[in-house]
């Protein structure tokens, strides 16, 4: 199986500053509860899926327009063997301008194809970064995790139906 870190791309009809305020703009399009900042080296917040998944994000490396680093911590995973398989890895997004637009991309180091997690966390990321963050971006709209969403609708709206709870 392959080692490599789990990449997303998306490009965008934006500046690539524009592009770099909305990855920051955390609660449009990935998670609307979010607690904390982020932006500036030093800043951070917590992410969380109530009952199935929580993390720390700090921002490591900040270059506007250009790159974002968020180190990763105190991680719980509640589906997996592995509660903490997050723990220690790290989110990037590498911003570059190109004829096309603006591109995005998005490494979560540590996320490998061998991991519990990977097929999930995967699907989620992709449709995170490839939609909801797109569009953000493009529309002013994202698609980020509700205040009133649950863990089970999430699953069902990034291609993940076989992990949904059966309701008796």
């Amino acid at each position: 199986m392959s080692e490599k870190n789990f990449t997303a791309t998306t490009t965008v009809d934006a500046t690539p500053e524009e592009a770099f305020a909305a990855i920051n703009n955390v609660r449009g399009w990935w998670n609307e509860t979010i607690e904390g900042s982020t932006g500036v080296v030093g800043d951070s917040y917590r992410f969380e899926v109530p009952g199935a998944h929580r993390c720390t994000m700090t921002t490591t490396e900040s270059i506007p327009g250009k790159r974002l680093v968020w180190h990763v911590t105190d991680t719980y995973i509640s589906f997996i063997d592995d509660t903490a398989e997050w723990e220690g890895t790290e989110v990037v997004f590498d911003i570059v301008e190109r004829d096309a637009g603006t591109e995005i991309r998005f490494t979560h180091v540590g996320l490998l194809p061998a991991d519990e997690c990977y097929e999930v966390c995967a699907n989620a990321w992709g449709a995170y970064i490839t939609k909801s963050l797109h569009d953000l971006i493009t529309t002013g709209t994202g698609d980020p995790f509700r205040i009133d969403s649950t863990f089970d609708s999430e699953l069902l709206k990034h291609g993940n139906a076989d992990l949904v709870n059966p309701r008796p």
